[in-house]
């Protein structure tokens, strides 16, 4: 793999000066965010807007994803403060749409989801209450941990899958695609009227006619918001890029996804919760 970066990609530089702030209020509550984490390429503009996305249950993964930075391991116990620690934040960030997800908690018989019904309803104490998206792990399936943050009352439920089918056993080997499409049936399911959203990374050996029919099975699962953006290699540790798509290849699988009646968010920098707000205001448009 050439590791020579297209135009478009060199374009965006990171300003590290923007990250101090919303840092200073994590530190303060013992929290993370998926953005430093991860080191998304967008987090300096996002935390100069004053938004980020909030990694709940620590920072040690139970699975190793090959294009994933996060630390993998053994977690530490669940924080029973953290859900109101997050909430001290999003009101002294002045929040107005709060994004939250976490890492792999396989060591957990719900996966976790207790605790995320948990932080959803911190949120919803709020006076203005914000709008609260979640991005969650597959649960590996597990039908009643998906209602149970269903039933905390989102205003967004995502679970990204990711890759395409073929691609799973090499990037997402403790993850199964079934899995993910399952998580998003199941939403639908419980609550019809609940956003449901999902993403998927090109750049990982995909071919385009896999990742349409990737956007088909989603529309299927009747998800309405996906997400598809350029997988960059966050250290020299993760899997390579296999390639840079262009500008235009984005443009013509948004294009593609919306035919389905997907609404499609598609570029070199787009992530599940960039400009999240955003997107749900746009399905918010399209339903009246």
């Amino acid at each position: 793999m050439n590791d020579t970066l297209p135009a478009w990609i060199r374009a965006r530089k990171l300003r590290l000066g923007d990250l101090h702030d919303i840092r200073s209020v994590m530190a303060r509550g013992r929290l993370h965010t998926v953005c430093d984490e991860a080191r998304c390429p967008n987090r300096s503009e996002c935390f100069s807007r004053g938004t980020a996305t909030f990694l709940i249950m620590g920072d040690v993964c139970t699975r190793s994803c090959r294009y994933c930075s996060i630390a993998h391991g053994r977690p530490r116990p669940l924080d029973p403060e953290e859900p109101a620690e997050l909430a001290r934040a999003v009101v002294a960030m002045g929040l107005k749409h709060v994004v939250v997800t976490s890492v792999d908690r396989d060591d957990l018989p719900d996966g976790g989801a207790t605790h995320f019904a948990a932080v959803i309803r911190a949120l919803h104490e709020l006076e203005p209450r914000p709008t609260v998206e979640v991005l969650t792990p597959d649960f590996r399936g597990n039908a009643a941990a998906v209602e149970a943050v269903v039933d905390a009352g989102p205003d967004v439920y995502n679970h990204n899958v990711e890759t395409v089918r073929r691609l799973y056993p090499e990037v997402r080997r403790q993850g199964r695609y079934d899995w993910a499409m399952e998580v998003l049936r199941l939403v639908r399911r419980r609550s019809p009227a609940m956003v449901c959203k999902s993403g998927i990374m090109v750049g990982l050996g995909e071919e385009r006619a896999e990742v349409e029919e990737t956007l088909s099975d989603l529309a299927a699962t009747g998800c309405r918001v996906v997400t598809v953006g350029q997988y960059l290699r966050p250290t020299g540790r993760e899997v390579e890029v296999s390639r840079y798509w262009s500008p235009e290849e984005f443009a013509a699988v948004e294009a593609h996804g919306r035919a389905l009646g997907l609404e499609v968010v598609a570029g070199p920098f787009v992530r599940s919760s960039y400009h999240a707000e955003e997107a749900l205001l746009r399905v918010g448009s399209a339903a009246r």
